[in-house]
């Protein structure tokens, strides 16, 4: 089917070249299009025109199964297990882009450049709290919302967390912290307190 995803990730390993030999062994059965160092080097491992499987058990919009209809991009960060860390600028630039060359031969909405922990909320905490949405959106990647209006009510937050693109079966601070990754830099609490319900409103309201 036509690609309309892109999903970040981070690799979760403790060097590049571990991550490249596990992404590229078939007994591991996961692969990505794209890994890029913390150096900027990039190297694709599969062709965007075949389904890498990199999402696994995956939601996002209502539909299921995303290896069949996004590309995986692995960005080297040994991640939470094994010392999670600021991603150096010249990756960021690398990502950047790559990302920008993906979005100009695919037809991906800005609403759906995503991070792994959006798409399964429930087991995957990547890229991460300390990765750089804001940066990508400012140069065309994703989005990133202005102002933040008035604190959605708490009754609202699951059609809003829905509207966005999350699944709403599941625990609500599973959905809020997985939220807070991707749009509230810095955190992943789960607390769904006043700031959060703000930045909530006004990211809903560019998704709608």
């Amino acid at each position: 089917m036509p690609i309309d995803m892109l999903v970040l990730h981070y690799t979760g390993m403790r060097t590049g070249p571990e991550a490249i030999a596990r992404l590229r062994d078939p007994a591991a059965k996961v692969s990505s299009h794209y890994v890029v160092e913390e150096d900027g080097a990039v190297f694709r491992l599969v062709a965007e025109e075949h389904r890498a499987f990199h999402a696994g058990i995956s939601h996002w919009r209502g539909h299921a199964g995303l290896n069949a209809r996004s590309i995986g991009i692995e960005i080297v960060n040994p991640g939470h297990e094994w010392g999670y860390r600021d991603f150096p600028a010249l990756q960021m630039a690398a990502v950047c882009d790559l990302c920008l060359d993906i979005l100009a031969r695919h037809p991906i909405p800005a609403r759906n450049v995503v991070a792994h922990s959006d798409i399964a909320p429930d087991r995957k905490q990547d890229p991460g709290e300390l990765f750089d949405w804001e940066g990508l959106a400012r140069n065309g990647v994703g989005l990133w919302p202005g102002p933040d209006p008035a604190p959605a009510d708490a009754d609202a937050m699951l059609p809003l967390l829905r509207e966005i693109g999350y699944r709403d079966d599941l625990p609500l601070p599973v959905l809020i912290t997985a939220f807070q990754r991707h749009w509230l830099p810095g955190r992943a609490d789960g607390i769904a307190d006043a700031a959060t319900r703000a930045r909530l409103a006004a990211v809903a309201a560019m998704c709608g």
